[in-house]
């Protein structure tokens, strides 16, 4: 079985990329709204069923859904306008303004919830991690802009999707897979190699907008600065790096969905579909792909909720996979 889903990881690496130097921004729209949802559900089921790999704390990781409300509610409120006044509005805004800062502090708190089992223990270590994310916000600003911004984004779908696939082919041993996790590797060489050309690519008026609306123009920005492609100081998102950043992001979003939905049977989360989460699940997939149809900005919205809590529930996990990585180096050495 493992030999046979790592050819068709590799496939479907081969797959996303031709598709991705295609369409870069209709396959992430296509993938961020269709298989992005139903990526979400079926995982939040799975890592509750695995008590989100915390064992005795997983109470605790419930914490999460209060961080993910708190960031949400400004992007609520600007879709249901309720006339509590400006200053509400501006205190929700301000909240929203330190999203990086609470993504942060429960990435910590993972790490915490790994380490201790004691109540008293916990409750410090949560303070101590919103402390240690706000020392960054004033001391290291660009760096927690940075972490912030691609921890739940691009580390997410690919650093961790990585490093996922590394500790499944420890376990397997299988060539194919660590030849699925090489050709990963290369993928960001192999479009950085590529001979784009920008008069190619043709954006309509209806792409751009669903586009913009997705917030991703700061992660392209970010990535184009880092990488020196400023134009006169400036970011255009149809320069050639510019474009080549949007394939691989383009490219790693439909690879990370794809991925998950290939090991339904590898890593069991197929098996912890009972019948009746099965329906629930498909009936809030078919919803949330209604509205996203309907108006693409209203389902960004609606669906932000549950995109940034499936994310901040698998800080626990990537904490693991990280730790068993690391633990088979040391015993290789």
């Amino acid at each position: 079985m493992h030999k046979r889903i790592d050819v068709l990881n590799i496939g479907l690496i081969v797959l996303s990329l031709v598709i991705a130097v295609s369409l870069p921004f209709k396959l992430f729209l296509f993938s961020y709204a269709f298989l992005g949802p139903l990526h979400y559900l079926t995982e939040i089921n799975w890592l509750k069923e695995k008590n989100y790999f915390v064992k005795a704390n997983s109470k605790w990781v419930r914490f999460f859904i209060v961080l993910t409300a708190l960031i949400c509610i400004y992007p609520f409120y600007k879709i249901i306008d309720l006339g509590l006044g400006s200053s509400w509005e501006e205190m929700t805004k301000y909240v929203f303004g330190k999203r990086k800062i609470i993504v942060l502090s429960a990435f910590f708190f993972s790490i915490a919830l790994l380490l201790f089992k004691k109540r008293s223990n916990l409750i410090l270590a949560l303070f101590g991690s919103f402390a240690l994310a706000i020392v960054l916000f004033y001391f290291l600003p660009k760096w927690l802009f940075i972490l912030g911004l691609f921890l739940p984004t691009i580390i997410h779908v690919y650093l961790f999707t990585l490093l996922f696939m590394l500790y499944g082919n420890i376990k397997s041993k299988s060539k194919f897979g660590y030849a699925a996790a090489g050709l990963l590797i290369l993928v960001p060489f192999i479009i950085g190699s590529l001979n784009i050309e920008p008069s190619g690519y043709m954006v309509t008026k209806e792409t751009a907008t669903a586009f913009g609306a997705t917030g991703f123009l700061k992660v392209n920005s970010l990535l184009t600065e880092m990488f020196g492609g400023l134009i006169n100081g400036k970011f255009q998102v149809m320069s050639v790096i510019g474009l080549k950043i949007q394939v691989f992001i383009a490219f790693a979003y439909t690879y990370h969905y794809l991925n998950w939905f290939s090991k339904t049977n590898i890593i069991g989360w197929k098996e912890t579909l009972t019948r009746r989460n099965t329906i629930y699940i498909v009936v809030i997939w078919m919803a949330a792909v209604g509205i996203y149809l309907y108006d693409f900005t209203t389902g960004l919205i609606a669906l932000y909720f549950l995109s940034l809590l499936h994310v901040l529930f698998e800080f626990p996990l990537n904490i693991v996979t990280i730790k068993e990585l690391f633990k088979f180096r040391q015993t290789q050495s």
